[in-house]
């Protein structure tokens, strides 16, 4: 692994820009305020800013490269390694891929899940990102406690959520639109949906132990839990006590209010901030935000959310850019458990973003370091020319 310096640029240093220079040595960041002595691979980072790698613990667009269209499948290994570069080229440097195991077929049923879980394992040596498991387990999938319990104690999964869109999806059911897009993501015929979902909904009393027991597994297991579209306080706290600490997407202000009084660990998509809301008409994002009731915004289903919502949140002028800048790394790597990133400072792990700020709202990444390797470039210019090796050493050699 090559040795990375980096030359001058404004660093995000506990609250504060800082003009220093950074040194990467291995995976992990050097020093701090370093001089380049004999480093061959330099990067000017003047008039650029230097930033901690971007933390995603909830991303499921690489669902897209999945299935681009209803019924088109590709490859989960290409898929894969498509959205690793997509993540990467956005700033994203930790990625929990969100894995919907459901009732259903097709996409997002149990089998895929499993597959979508080994081919991350295989390949992870491949990443340029930190890649990671996040399963969310739709809670009406009861056929698939077992497997999912062996899973976790097993290590295999790195975050675990419950989900319940059962409500939603019944609901659904007399909208068309709506109604057309989840049958051909089963690629079931109406009838055989139907028939499904009775089936399903028939099994709710059974759905509350079942629920109970996972919590317990993930415990054990010393997996971090969360909960998805919290609905009330009440429902909050029931999560709460079965470990699920993190709140994703709290749908109204009272819940959100009721976690953070509890130092729960409180999501929002970035998308929501970028768009200027919801997509589906619930919180507005930036109204938490501003509000101090978010510590954790996510790429959700756009890897470029993240990076550009830190700008909007500046320009609006609902944080300093330091601040916003939190959600995106050092609040979501402090809620998954990762205490060795998130910040720039000495010993850490090297994941490190050159931005360019210049045009208003519209960063450009210039490089990416991830675990200390030079993993995106896109202005070649910024190389330092190579320090000379003194002819005794080459000699030596």
């Amino acid at each position: 692994m090559t040795d990375i310096f980096l030359e001058g640029g404004r660093a995000l240093i506990g609250a504060d820009l800082v003009e220093t220079s950074l040194a990467v040595s291995g995976q992990d960041i050097a020093g701090m305020d370093a001089s380049r002595g004999r480093t061959r691979l330099a990067i000017d980072a003047r008039n650029l800013l230097v930033l901690p790698g971007i933390v995603d613990l909830h991303g499921d667009a690489f669902e897209r490269q999945m299935m681009p269209r209803a019924g088109v499948d590709f490859p989960i290994d290409v898929a894969l390694a498509d959205s690793d570069r997509q993540a990467i080229s956005n700033g994203i440097t930790t990625v929990f891929h969100a894995t919907t195991c459901s009732w259903e077929p097709g996409l997002r049923s149990a089998g895929n899940a499993r597959g979508l879980m080994e081919a991350i394992e295989r390949q992870r040596p491949q990443f340029a990102a930190d890649t990671r498991f996040h399963l969310r387990h739709e809670t009406y999938n009861l056929d698939a406690e077992p497997e999912i319990s062996q899973w976790l104690s097993e290590g295999r999964v790195d975050l675990f959520a419950f989900n319940d869109h059962m409500d939603g999806t019944v609901a659904d059911m007399a909208k068309p639109r709506k109604r057309n897009r989840m049958v051909e993501r089963t690629g079931l015929s109406n009838e055989d949906f139907d028939r499904l979902v009775e089936r399903v909904v028939a099994r709710a009393a059974d759905v509350p132990a079942s629920v109970s027991r996972l919590a317990a597994a993930a415990r054990a297991a010393e997996v971090r839990m969360l909960s998805h579209d919290d609905a009330t306080p009440t429902m909050r706290q029931e999560f709460r006590e079965l470990g699920a600490m993190i709140a994703e997407f709290p749908i109204n202000e009272e819940t959100a209010r009721a976690a953070a009084s509890h130092g729960d660990a409180i999501v929002y998509g970035a998308p929501n901030v970028v768009r200027g809301g919801s997509h589906t008409g619930w919180t507005r994002a930036s109204d938490m935000i501003a509000k101090g009731l978010c510590s954790v915004l996510a790429s959700d289903y756009y890897y470029p959310a993240q990076l550009l919502a830190a700008f909007r949140l500046a320009a609006d002028g609902v944080l300093r850019l330091t601040e916003a800048w939190n959600l995106v790394s050092a609040g979501p790597a402090r809620a998954t458990g990762l205490t060795d990133r998130g910040i720039l400072a000495e010993g850490r792990r090297a994941d490190i973003l050159l931005v360019d700020d210049s045009v208003k709202l519209r960063p450009r990444l210039v490089a990416v370091i991830s675990g200390g390797k030079l993993v995106h470039l896109t202005d070649a210019t910024r190389l330092l020319a190579a320090v000379a090796t003194p002819r005794e050493a080459v000699v030596a050699a």
